[in-house]
């Protein structure tokens, strides 16, 4: 006989059928036929948004024509761990690339006042036993995040061969020599042995291609490319720039949650644009207990990672590390929730009941955080806006105690569209619903751009054994072997997210990969080899490894709001962040990487 709501949950207050066609609905009127086309490029006329406020405008150096071991594009998380990891097994000369002005990656970028970490920087933060480091924070400030990360480049002595202020251009992999030739915007011709692309999805502008952008004659500037020339302040706040503004903020994801607060402070008048409300649950930040972080025995930051990355997947663990927001929901599930369950049942919960159950606990997670903002925010009309109405991992949840009350400060109001989005810009406000808001500033809080080709995010294309590039090579799709190894382009890796799994705490999914690559360079040159290359048969194979485990979360994020996970409500086109995930989940992902590993036999992996 099939469980009831009420055999899994209990007594439940809420209709499960009638939040499910609610969700549906609103998700529904948000679906757009132009989909990830609905934004523009940062190229020609808006390429000014794309301006690096930060770096040094006099900075200048001779072309490169020299030789290292391997080539790593991107200074973020990704590139530092594998840089790492490589040098710990004896790799000598590893030369970072990044457009940016330092190492950070989306923490060198994202300084908007209040910009911070969302999951807790113990698990946050990579290699803090490696560097003997203590985060000040629970939950880690962006200065912090960025200070962490020349610490990791300084460490593993990644600034001597470092090139910054410079874009790869293209990259051509010579078979006669077995190494590749990198071409840079800075007439850079040098060579490696091996490179590893980690240019990561946090990084290029994601510019809404609203009507009359370009005829505003107020300032504006995104909020990834933050200009305190204009507004004063810093991360920490104290806009004093802003006091005699009337500011709008077009976006109300991730990032509006941590920086509206401030603006709400500072700012004369501040319009915030809403599309889709954001979940904001509790933060509770403190400062770090001392005492704690030091009676933590050795290796204790990969069993915190890998417990909160089991909960988070759903996996029943006798004990939650961590203890946050993230891990609650799926607390209830493995906990005492499924144990209650079972008991009403007089068995255990089979797998399409465990699914069942995990729905209904979203339900009524959701339901705590909406009750959340009605009994914060004053007003009842903005209250109801500000609900969200999906399932919680739709979006990406986020944690702030500041900023539902900023909608009561008399200076702060929401405009909310009903899921439309804003109508256009006019070269005095924006309009929304109809009605013109007069503005001085308009800051785009819209994200990075994800849902593009990987070659047009990584802003080259590169060119493999017999000519072919990689835009050719997936033309039809993207194909790799364990999402870091492609046929064709040889001692080459991809970092990042290409067929891979992630998991809400983005640097645990990185490490894994990191660890992994430096494992086949030492496994191949221990036996003498030289050249690294994916064959045809393990592409296929996992290729169909992916589309067989890809049912489920397509499944789930078809019924989503839109969003960049799901290719703003296009998944079925095959692209967004979820698209092409290994969708079993992280830690099926990192066992199998492990697996592999112990196998010994690098099968799949061609050496010469």
């Amino acid at each position: 006989m099939a469980a009831t709501a009420r055999d899994l949950l209990g007594d439940i207050d809420f209709d499960p059928a009638e939040l499910h066609a609610k969700y549906l609905h609103e998700r529904d009127k948000r679906v757009r036929p132009d989909g990830n086309e609905q934004y523009v490029e940062i190229t020609d006329r808006f390429a000014s948004f794309g301006d690096d406020p930060w770096a040094d405008a006099s900075f200048e150096r001779e072309p490169l024509t020299d030789h290292v071991d391997v080539v790593i594009v991107g200074g973020g998380f990704g590139g530092l761990l594998a840089a790492a990891r490589l040098r710990e097994i004896g790799v000598k000369r590893i030369r970072l690339i990044d457009a940016a002005g330092d190492v950070g990656g989306t923490w060198y970028w994202n300084r908007y006042p209040g910009a911070a970490c969302d999951v807790q920087s113990y698990i946050y933060l990579p290699l803090l036993e490696e560097l003997g480091a203590m985060p000040q924070h629970k939950y880690s400030f962006a200065p912090e995040i960025m200070e962490h990360s020349r610490r990791i480049a300084r460490h593993y002595d990644l600034y001597d061969d470092a090139c910054f202020q410079t874009g790869v251009t293209s990259m051509e992999w010579d078979d006669s020599e077995s190494r590749w030739t990198v071409f840079t915007d800075r007439n850079d011709e040098m060579t490696a042995n091996i490179v590893v692309l980690a240019t990561g999805p946090l990084n290029r502008p994601k510019l809404p291609g609203i009507a009359g952008i370009t005829s505003f004659e107020g300032h504006m500037f995104h909020t990834s490319r933050w200009d305190y020339d204009y507004t004063g302040g810093d991360t920490y706040g104290g806009l004093i720039g802003l006091s005699d503004k009337r500011v709008a903020v077009i976006g109300t994801g991730a990032t509006a949650v941590q920086c509206v607060p401030h603006l709400a402070d500072s700012a004369k008048e501040l319009f915030v644009f809403q599309r889709t409300p954001s979940s904001v649950d509790v933060r509770d930040n403190a400062p770090t207990d001392t005492d704690w972080f030091e009676s933590l025995e050795p290796g204790w930051q990969k069993r915190y990672m890998e417990n909160f990355t089991a909960l988070v997947s759903g996996y029943d663990e006798p004990e939650d590390l961590v203890g946050d927001g993230w891990t609650e929901i799926f607390r209830g599930l493995t906990g005492i929730a499924a144990k209650d369950a079972s008991r009403r049942l007089g068995r255990r919960l089979d797998p399409r009941e465990k699914e069942e159950m995990m729905e209904l606990l979203d339900y009524r997670k959701m339901n705590g955080v909406r009750n959340r903002v009605q009994t914060t925010v004053v007003d009842p009309s903005t209250a109801a806006a500000l609900q969200p109405w999906y399932r919680q991992f739709c979006k990406r949840p986020c944690f702030h105690d500041s900023y539902l009350p900023a909608f009561n400060s008399s200076n702060v109001t929401l405009v909310d569209t009903d899921g439309q989005g804003v109508e256009r810009i006019t070269p005095n406000g924006v309009v929304a619903n109809g009605v013109e808001h007069e503005v001085d500033c308009i800051v785009f809080s819209t994200g990075f751009e994800y849902g593009t080709s990987y070659t047009r995010r990584a802003g080259f294309d590169v060119t493999g054994r017999n000519g072919e590039t990689l835009s050719e090579h997936w033309a039809d799709g993207v194909r790799t072997f364990h999402g870091m190894h492609a046929h064709g382009f040889p001692n080459m890796a991809f970092i990042g997210f290409v067929q891979t799994a992630t998991t809400v705490n983005i640097p645990h999914a990185l490490a894994e990969q990191a660890t992994h690559f430096a494992h086949v360079v030492s496994e191949s040159r221990a036996r003498g080899a030289s050249v690294i290359e994916a064959t045809p048969h393990s592409e296929q194979e996992w290729l169909a490894e992916i589309e067989r485990t890809a049912v489920r979360a397509r499944k789930f994020y078809e019924e989503c709001t839109p969003g960049y996970y799901n290719n703003e409500g296009h998944v079925t086109d095959g692209t967004g962040f979820a698209a092409g995930m290994y969708g079993a989940g992280p830690i099926k992902f990192f066992d199998l990487l492990a697996r592999w590993r112990d196998e010994g036999g690098l099968s799949g992996l061609q050496l010469r």
